[in-house]
């Protein structure tokens, strides 16, 4: 197993190997896998091949800083997606504790504790003051 591990670590010396981008593409293989088990289709099936194929091109491909370039691009398409969910899913969190206004100088969104009537807050960022009205 040893001897196994030592000959991967030598193949793969000077390859690219994996980043957000192969997650992404493996992820979208999977996908493309199940869908094709509830609904047969040899389109999907193809495409879901061509996504494994490239990931694997990727992973083991020499050029890196063509694939640094690929992976850049594709996190200036996801960040903003992601970023929007991870806000989301943390107000669903604090629902009960804290509400989220955003500040009309700067736009930056800012987490205030849940106290119930109208508010002075000093943004952090541009440091300006507005004022709020938490209602419930």
């Amino acid at each position: 197993m040893k001897d196994f591990k030592n000959k991967l670590v030598r193949f793969m010396y000077g390859r690219y190997g994996t980043d957000q981008l192969y997650i992404a593409t493996i992820a979208l293989s999977f996908i493309l896998v199940i869908a094709n088990f509830f609904i047969p289709s040899p389109i999907i099936r193809g495409l879901s091949w061509v996504v494994l194929i490239l990931t694997f091109y990727r992973t083991f491909s020499k050029n890196i800083y063509k694939r640094q370039r690929e992976n850049q691009m594709f996190l200036k398409f996801w960040n903003p997606i992601k970023s929007k969910f991870s806000l989301a899913f943390r107000r669903l969190k604090d629902i009960k504790t804290h509400r989220y206004r955003t500040c009309p100088h700067c736009k930056k969104v800012l987490r205030l504790p849940r106290k119930t009537g109208n508010h002075t807050v000093n943004c952090p960022a541009c440091r300006k003051d507005f004022k709020v009205k938490i209602m419930f």
